[in-house]
């Protein structure tokens, strides 16, 4: 697998992970200009390579992601609507194609995550805490709003907390992000990289074909209402993916008491 150098990120793959570590650790992995059209890129050819099963964000040095670069911010002040516009879609495309990326996605929270760093970690699938990971929709501080990332943000606290927070830009910690379901676990700092690896071999175990449709099926019944097109929608699902090789041989190999082939080419 032959993967694009970056400026601002590094990927590592190993036995069908692809772990995307943000590198900018002298800003606290803050983003600017370069590292979302990065990162955009990156999603794109982690997409589209069928060896790569899960995807893992991490960020290097002492946080996770804290939100935007300060001269990218102070560039951002001189620009036009039409500029702000521009640059804005950037962003929101970016974090567009992490939400729907074909493999599962998993977060891993080791430090501060602030502004689009929470918004990074409400897009993915599942995201996994430190107890020193903390957590700030800080944007009104600055009189902006958390616009881009707000979709993400609230599709995993709910309006109700997202009110609070959004609101009061108040720091808070990795316990109140497990209670709230911005994250699915926290852990003591040196568990993490164990918590992670259990999701992702849990992440693993599943059909690649039957993982993607997955996730195509939770975006299509999340808002949708009960009604005769989403029962037939339904029914489609189950047949195409039963009607697939990769699901034939799902079950087979239970039938036969075997593991599938997806896990036993590991």
């Amino acid at each position: 697998m032959t993967l694009p150098t970056f400026q601002t990120l590094q990927i590592e793959t190993r036995g069908g992970v692809a772990t995307l570590w943000f590198n900018r650790p002298d800003t606290r992995n803050a983003f600017n200009e370069t590292m979302i059209a990065e990162l955009s890129a990156a999603f794109d050819v982690l997409a589209a390579e069928a060896s790569v099963r899960v995807v893992v964000l991490a960020g290097r040095g002492s946080a996770f992601c804290a939100g935007a670069d300060l001269n990218w911010m102070k560039k951002m002040s001189t620009y036009s609507y039409e500029q702000n516009l521009a640059d804005a879609t950037v962003l929101a495309d970016m974090l567009y194609k992490l939400y729907n990326l074909s493999k599962p996605t998993v977060a891993r929270v080791h430090g501060p995550a602030f502004a689009g760093g929470m918004g990074l970690v409400a897009a993915c699938d599942i995201a996994v805490a430190s107890t020193e990971a903390r957590f700030k929709l800080s944007e009104v501080l600055i009189g902006l709003t958390p616009a881009t990332i707000s979709p993400y943000v609230m599709n995993a606290l709910g309006e109700r907390q997202s009110r609070r927070y959004f609101l009061t830009a108040e720091t808070f910690g990795a316990e109140d992000a497990l209670k709230n379901g911005l994250v699915h676990e926290c852990v003591a700092p040196e568990r993490l990289d164990e918590a992670v690896n259990g999701f992702v071999s849990q992440l693993l175990a599943g059909g690649p074909a039957a993982l993607t449709m997955t996730k195509n099926l939770m975006r299509d019944m999340a808002r949708a209402p009960l009604n005769e097109e989403l029962r037939a929608l339904s029914a489609r699902y189950i047949a195409e993916i039963r009607a697939s090789a990769e699901g034939k041989e799902g079950i087979h190999s239970f039938l036969e008491k075997r593991k599938p082939a997806w896990v036993a080419a590991k």
